[in-house]
């Protein structure tokens, strides 16, 4: 059996790396390329929609565990759904760029379904309203800090890394396939990236690593804080920035390249150390995680905030650099 399990998940990772090579063909065939510009981070054009590959690679995952768990299969129905709405408003825009508003409806309508099996297994009406909420800001965010090679799919590995331990058998499964479908892209996005996620590979990310917060909150006894540590690198980077944006009055849907992330590739890093320096963060946010996982909940709490803080500051300090460095704004 153990064997069985490990080729299955072998499986897994060559299937999007080979879904992948597929879509990357697809979509020079049907020229759909991101090219360079003033609010871009990458100087050649580029295929886009690979994450297509990781999407289809998660729905094959949930169509064995029904196999596996019959008795799960509303449940992994109702979540699939979730994840084919988020990757068909993003597959479209895609093909043809939509109103944003048109594409947060499908998040929020998304995220309700995941909302709605927090309440069904358990959960709170407050932490069913945390999860719609979250899940609607996760997918967003996994669009806007996917402007470089290979840092949106490697930061969602750091968070299959960072919750496999901590998640009972089978739950485990979803944050393993989880990084194993984005192992099988990397390669084709990094360090050299041949095809970019697109908005229904970063948008379905956003929402599979909701996914997973989401069960850990019901089958774990982590503090809701710490579970957000393993996400932290990316969430202190598009919070802050956006909230920056929020005051000083800039459309905060719109494009740019006000992220540390996005500011340091500009002061002269390349994509690969940047990415390099964020997911070494992420291995150092999810050592914090796991090693103040079984504390008492008050504890993680207080670590949880510790870590946040410790990362702001961080950011507060490398964005004001750069700015100076660079004297932008």
């Amino acid at each position: 059996m153990p064997w069985l399990v490990m080729g299955a998940l072998l499986a897994l990772a060559l299937l999007s790396a080979a879904l992948t090579w597929a879509a990357r063909g697809y979509a020079l065939r049907r020229q759909l390329m991101d090219h360079p510009g003033e609010r871009r981070s990458h100087s050649v054009a580029t295929p886009r929609g690979g994450g297509i590959a990781i999407v289809i690679s998660l729905l094959a995952t949930a169509a064995v565990a029904m196999w596996a768990w019959p008795q799960a299969m509303p449940s992994l129905l109702v979540a699939a759904a979730g994840l084919l709405l988020v990757a068909g408003i993003g597959w479209w825009d895609d093909h043809r760029p939509l109103p944003a508003m048109r594409r947060l409806l499908v998040h929020f309508i998304a995220a309700g379904l995941l909302a709605g099996l927090v309440k069904i297994h358990g959960g709170s009406w407050l932490l069913a309203l945390l999860v719609l909420f979250f899940t609607a800001s996760l997918i967003n965010i996994w669009n806007f800090m996917d402007g470089i090679n290979g840092i949106a799919s490697s930061q969602a590995i750091v968070v299959a890394l960072g919750f496999a331990p901590v998640l009972p058998w089978p739950w485990s499964l979803l944050a393993i396939a989880l990084g194993l479908a984005c192992v099988g892209f990397l390669p084709f996005n990094f360090p050299r990236a041949r095809i970019f996620l697109g908005d229904v590979g970063s948008g379905a990310l956003g929402y599979a690593v909701a996914a997973v917060v989401a069960v850990a909150s019901l089958r774990t006894d982590i503090n809701w804080i710490l579970l957000l540590v393993p996400l932290s690198p990316f969430l202190v980077d598009a919070g802050f920035t956006l909230l920056a944006r929020i005051i000083s009055g800039q459309r905060w849907m719109e494009p740019h390249t006000q992220h540390v992330y996005q500011r340091a590739v500009q002061a002269g890093a390349s994509h690969a150390l940047v990415t390099g320096m964020y997911f070494v963060l992420g291995l150092f946010s999810i050592t914090v995680f796991n090693v103040s996982s079984n504390l008492q909940p008050r504890w993680e709490a207080v670590v949880a905030i510790a870590w946040f803080i410790t990362l702001s500051m961080l950011w507060l300090l490398l964005r004001n650099g750069m700015r100076l460095r660079q004297g932008t704004p």
